[in-house]
């Protein structure tokens, strides 16, 4: 099996690096039924996915501050706050990504990521700088599980799809890498799991 997997693609967010918008806002807006409120209503899942998509920041911004006015503040602080969001990498995920890469498997990554924050990611986390290279949603338009962004990774980089393993937080995306074409895909739910994913490829890490 190992032989038959020659490409290995990482998502990031929630498998790399931890991510959680609500650590500032704890800060922000103490109170958690108001929090709660926020991210149902303001500053949502569906309004900062577009940043991924490629929507400016600015834009994002003003749309919401236009239907909430009272919350302006605390809409500018989610792009403001973005550092504390993503506070520290996942130390065993990464391990088992650098062990792969040091024993010369082709190694990429593929996440949904807006542009600005990404670039600002790979400064603070300098393991983002090791694999072959990524694809970040928010430089091309597109975002998993468009079954376009697999695609597009697949010929940038020069990968065979039935010889590609995709390794993701998020069961959509997972299926997405499947109906794409890839030959396996990986529901990641921790570093052990995962190295005993990829013991059962007959991919030793």
């Amino acid at each position: 099996m190992a032989s038959e997997i020659r490409h290995i693609v990482f998502d990031i967010g929630k498998v790399l690096i931890h991510y959680d918008p609500s650590l500032p806002y704890r800060r922000l807006i103490p109170d958690d039924a108001e929090r709660a409120w926020f991210f149902a209503n303001v500053c949502t899942h569906d309004w900062n996915i577009e940043q991924d998509r490629g929507r400016t920041w600015g834009d994002a911004e003003a749309l919401l501050i236009a239907d909430h006015p009272e919350r302006e503040e605390h809409i500018r602080a989610f792009r403001k706050n973005w550092h504390e969001m993503v506070p520290h990498p996942y130390e065993g995920s990464v391990a088992i990504m650098e062990r792969l890469i040091d024993e010369g498997h082709d190694v990429t990554m593929l996440t949904n990521f807006a542009s600005d924050t990404f670039r600002e990611a790979q400064q603070r986390f300098s393991f983002l700088n090791r694999p072959r290279g990524v694809t970040v949603s928010g430089d091309i338009g597109l975002i998993k599980p468009d079954a376009a962004i697999y695609h597009l990774h697949a010929d940038n980089f020069g990968l065979d799809p039935e010889a590609t393993l995709f390794i993701d937080d998020t069961a959509i995306n997972v299926s997405g890498a499947k109906d794409a074409g890839w030959r396996e895909a990986i529901h990641f739910t921790g570093a052990d799991a995962l190295r005993a994913d990829l013991r059962g490829l007959g991919i030793e890490v």
